[in-house]
């Protein structure tokens, strides 16, 4: 390979809503013990869930695999009404995981529905984050994904219509479906403020700065991470070459032949270590320069359920217990 620069995207890898995420789990396995059963995986990381189930963390895809009395947590994608009133019925001890910004997804859901709107939810239909919040009001929500749903969108008055949009999409496509819906249905309301997350738009604004840059760009993150996935294709459209990869095992060398410059990003579920591993597999083969692309600098953090705040001997300002080391 003939690279010799590498630039960082800056920010990258873990949000507030992840940290949150695996803090809880982590916590809950502290203060409740093991097992800590999971519905669905946390985050969409594998090195992340591995980590979790060795310190023994039990994920399942649906509640009727946790047994009666288990603890069981929600991921930071949401659920919808159903889980959390079987999981009730269940008599099932809860704490829920779900990121402060899904929610305010699921509220707008609820209020639009009983204002009586049509809502159309641009995202993708078989994403956890989407599934639960269509179940706020399934007989009201349409999903669509893209300019050409919405000339098909058919709605019983066009005059009582809104708009939410999942967390994790390209603010780019985004936009652009969102125009469609207003040039479509004139009167159509949405949110104050964009239900794109602030992390997932500082990672792409990251990612371009950086594509711009360089010839090739490597995203690290799941295949089933809709955020990562978003990362390539804003690299791409940048004009950069991007491969979206798990880590630094999935680096292939031809594609960096004649590359001198090559930038690496993280998505929001991507643990630091594995930027950092990326890093080294690069370094071996001749890299002599490493610049961060920094574009805006985060500070954001939520709070922790207060199932455990409030249990005797716990402390919400206690270090994650997840290291990325």
């Amino acid at each position: 390979m003939d690279v010799e620069e590498i630039l960082l995207a800056g920010p990258r890898g873990f949000c507030a809503g992840v940290e949150r995420a695996i803090e809880i789990v982590e916590r809950a396995l502290d203060v409740y013990g093991a097992p800590v059963y999971v519905r669905k995986e946390i985050v969409h990381n594998r090195h992340v869930v591995e980590t979790l189930r060795a310190k023994g963390a039990v994920f399942v895809e649906e509640l009727s695999e946790v047994p009666d009395g288990g603890l069981v947590i929600f991921s930071a994608h949401g659920v919808s009404p159903d889980v959390r009133r079987s999981a009730a019925m269940r008599g099932l001890r809860v704490i829920d995981a779900t990121c402060p910004l899904v929610t305010k997804v699921h509220l707008e859901a609820i209020r639009y529905a009983s204002d009586g709107y049509t809502i159309v939810l641009v995202g993708h239909e078989d994403h956890d984050e989407v599934i639960g919040t269509t179940g706020e009001a399934p007989e009201t929500i349409r999903v669509i994904s893209s300019v050409d749903e919405v000339a098909r969108l058919e709605v019983p008055d066009p005059t009582k219509v809104a708009y939410l949009t999942q967390t994790t999409l390209s603010v780019e496509d985004t936009r652009e479906v969102i125009d469609a819906l207003r040039r479509k249905f004139p009167m159509i309301v949405g949110p104050s403020r964009d239900d794109i997350c602030y992390a997932t738009q500082n990672r792409q604004a990251a990612v371009k700065a950086v594509a711009g840059q360089v010839d090739v760009v490597l995203v690290l993150g799941a295949a089933n991470s809709s955020n990562a996935s978003r990362l390539r294709e804003v690299a791409e459209a940048a004009g950069a070459r991007a491969y979206l990869i798990n880590d630094a095992r999935d680096i292939r060398p031809e594609w960096f032949a004649g590359v001198r410059q090559v930038g690496i990003t993280a998505g929001a579920s991507t643990p630091e270590f594995l930027v950092r591993q990326t890093m080294e597999a690069l370094s071996h083969e001749g890299v002599t320069a490493i610049h961060e692309v920094q574009v805006v600098d985060e500070d954001v953090r939520f709070a922790l359920p207060r199932e455990l705040t409030e249990v005797p001997g716990s402390a919400q300002d206690r270090s994650p217990l997840f290291s990325a080391s």
